[in-house]
């Protein structure tokens, strides 16, 4: 359990969800509820919490928790949550209807704290999960934490069978993709670009052909400005 009151911010397309999550949490005296226009005061709060906590040698600093609603994970989903992770002050609770497991590492990569399943979201899971997240701790379904190795025990099995392939997310821009781009923005050919990153030339290309087909962009200018914009470089 937490001595301090965690700070809960709830983002959801549909109102309704929104109202409902609100209601398993309002009544609790351990969190407090904000409205999303309000993260500016949380963080401040935070941030003068965590100074005071500092001086007084006490434990972990307590941020802000975003609960985040979705039905599936698709593009829209991913922009919103990298928003809210990128903030670096809110750790991320998600609340799926489902996930397939590409998505799964996805999320986890992005740095979520907690999943829940929709259909399990009760108020006494949600206030764990919450309070998991505040502390900087995970927590996932049983069902997930199976899936989850399956999926990292694959990718093991793929990268020492082939030094070649590497896992990228369903969505947005795994870190190999990113350093690729970063050199093409900066004017580099793909000779130079597999000098720099002591990759083969084909390699380079495979990965921006793989890029351009997964997020359907149509040239390496396409690929660099859909970088720019999503703050990736």
């Amino acid at each position: 359990m937490l001595d301090t009151q965690v700070t809960v911010t709830v983002h959801a397309a549909d109102p309704l969800s929104r109202a409902g999550v609100v209601s398993h949490l309002q009544h609790q005296p351990a969190v407090e509820i904000v409205q999303n226009q309000a993260a500016v005061a949380v963080r401040e709060r935070a941030e003068q919490a965590e100074g005071g906590r500092e001086k007084e040698g006490g434990g972990d600093p307590v941020g802000t928790v975003a609960i985040m609603l979705i039905d599936r994970f698709d593009e829209i989903a991913a922009t919103e949550l990298r928003r809210l992770v990128r903030s670096g002050e809110q750790r991320v609770v998600l609340i799926a209807r489902d996930l397939r497991e590409p998505e799964l590492l996805t999320v986890v990569e992005y740095g979520v704290r907690a999943i829940l399943w929709r259909h399990q979201a009760t108020p006494q899971r949600l206030l764990r999960a919450v309070q998991s997240a505040a502390r900087g701790e995970g927590d996932l379904p049983p069902d997930l934490i199976s899936r989850l190795l399956t999926q990292v025990g694959r990718l093991r099995r793929s990268a020492v069978s082939s030094a070649s392939v590497a896992f990228v997310p369903a969505l947005g821009m795994a870190p190999r993709e990113v350093d690729v781009l970063r050199l093409v923005a900066e004017g580099l050919d793909t000779r130079q670009i597999s000098e720099k990153l002591a990759y083969s030339e084909r390699t380079v290309k495979n990965v921006l052909h793989a890029l351009m087909t997964r997020l359907q962009l149509h040239n390496r200018a396409h690929a660099v400005a859909y970088a720019l914009r999503e703050g990736y470089i």
